[in-house]
C-alpha cells in the first residue's frame, strides 16, 4: 500500500508548477522565547545538505515538497511511530494476539506515521513561514525561502490529507474517531509557540496519540489502565526530547519572539527534565505492572531508558547546538529501548507459551 501511495504522491507533484530551484532545510523545529538571553555559538547547525538516495533521484521540481514533508529526515516520523509500536506490542501480548496481527499493525502504523508527520510539518511551515525566516536553522525551508508558494503548499496539504484519510479508514470505527480527534491539535500546535512557553506540552499531546490508537486498533476501546499511563509516559518523553531540541535555536528564538520550554527552563533545564524523566519511568513501570509484562520489559524499557536518559542530561552542553542535537538523537534511542522491551517481552511470551 505504501508504494501505491508514494506513486500517487509523485504523479501529483510532477503536475505542480515547475520551480526555479529546490531549497529547504531537512530538519523540523520546535521554536522557543523566555527569561534570559542565551549566547550564540559558532558550532555549525546539524542538518543534512541535500536529499539522499532514492529521494535524490526524483525530479528536482519535487524536492521542495519532499523537504516540506520532511521526507529526507526520518527522526520525526520515528518519534511519532514509536508509541504506536509500544501499544501494539503490549495489546498483542495482553490479548494473546498472533505475531502476524502485531506485525501487520506495527508496519501499517509506519505508513500512517510517515503521512501524519508530513501533514503536520506542512501545516507547521505554512503557519510559521514568517518566523522561520528569523531562525538560522529554518530560514531556508521551502515556504520561508520562497521555493514554493502558499497556494502550492495548500494543494500539497490537501493531497496529504486525502492519503491520510484513506489510511485511517482501514481501522475499526473507534480508532477512526480517535485518529480524527487529533486533527485540531495538529492545527493549533504551531500557534502555541506565540502564546505560551509550553508548546512542547501540546506537541506531546499530539505526538503520542499512537499510544492509544495502536492499542485500539487491536482491541477497541483500549484498556485505559494500560494505554493511559503509556500515553502519559510518551508525553513526558516528548517534553524531554523537544526541550533538548529547542535549545538549538534559543538565541534565534529569543530574538524572533518564539516561546519554548528551553527558554522557560533555562539554567534549570537539567533538574526539570530529570523530573519529567522520573515521571516517564514511573509511568512505564506502572504499564509493566498493569499489563503483566516480564523481566525483559523492565530491563530494557525501564532500567535501560533510565540509564540513557540520565547520561544524556549529564553530558549535554545546553549552549552547544551540536551537543543538543546529539542529546535529541539519544532520546530516539530511548524510544527504541522501550520498543525493544515491549517486543522482547511479547516474543518471549510467545516462545514460552
Amino acid at each position: 500500500m505504501s508504494s501505491a501511495l508514494f506513486g500517487l504522491s509523485t504523479s501529483y507533484l510532477r503536475s505542480l508548477l515547475v520551480q526555479k530551484h529546490a531549497a529547504g532545510t531537512p530538519t523540523s523545529s520546535t521554536p522557543s522565547t523566555a527569561p534570559s538571553s542565551p549566547a550564540r555559538t559558532s558550532i555549525p547547525l546539524p542538518q543534512p545538505k541535500g536529499l539522499k538516495w532514492p529521494l535524490s533521484t526524483l525530479p528536482r521540481t519535487t524536492h521542495p515538497y519532499l523537504f516540506l514533508a520532511r521526507l529526507d529526515n526520518p527522526a520525526g516520523t520515528l518519534l511519532l511511530w514509536l508509541p504506536c509500536a509500544w501499544s501494539v506490542a503490549i495489546a498483542a501480548r495482553k490479548l494473546d494476539a498472533p505475531p502476524s496481527t502485531a506485525l501487520y499493525y506495527t508496519l501499517y502504523f509506519v505508513v500512517g506515521s510517515l503521512i501524519s508527520h508530513s501533514m503536520g510539518c506542512t501545516v507547521n511551515d505554512m503557519v510559521d513561514r514568517d518566523l522561520d525566516r528569523l531562525v538560522e536553522r529554518t530560514k531556508s525551508r521551502p515556504l520561508a525561502s520562497g521555493a514554493i508558494s502558499m497556494s502550492q503548499a495548500f494543494a500539497f496539504l490537501l493531497l496529504e490529507v486525502a492519503i491520510w484519510l484513506a489510511w485511517l479508514a482501514q481501522f475499526n470505527r473507534y480508532t477512526v474517531l480517535l485518529g480524527a480527534a487529533c486533527i485540531p491539535l495538529v492545527i493549533i500546535y504551531p500557534f502555541m509557540k506565540r502564546h505560551t512557553y509550553w508548546p512542547q506540552a501540546v506537541l506531546g499531546i499530539a505526538f503520542n496519540w499512537g499510544a492509544m490508537a495502536g492499542y485500539s486498533a487491536i482491541s477497541a476501546p483500549p484498556a485505559w489502565a494500560v494505554a493511559g499511563p503509556l500515553y502519559a509516559a510518551g508525553w513526558c518523553w516528548t517534553i524531554i526530547y523537544d526541550t533538548i531540541y529547542a535549545h538549538q535555536d534559543k538565541a534565534d528564538d529569543l530574538h524572533a519572539g518564539i516561546k519554548s520550554t528551553a527558554l522557560l527552563f533555562a539554567h534549570r533545564t537539567v533538574p526539570i527534565l530529570a523530573a519529567f524523566s522520573t515521571g516517564m519511568l514511573v509511568c512505564l513501570a506502572y504499564v509493566g505492572w498493569a499489563a503483566g509484562l516480564g523481566l525483559a520489559y523492565y530491563a530494557l524499557a525501564v532500567v535501560g531508558s533510565a540509564l540513557l536518559l540520565g547520561r544524556t542530561l549529564l553530558v549535554t552542553d545546553w549552549d552547544d547546538r551540536e551537543s543538543c542535537w546529539r542529546g535529541f538523537n539519544a532520546n530516539v534511542q530511548v524510544g527504541l529501548l522501550v520498543t525493544a522491551g515491549v517486543w522482547a517481552d511479547y516474543a518471549l511470551d510467545k516462545l514460552l507459551a
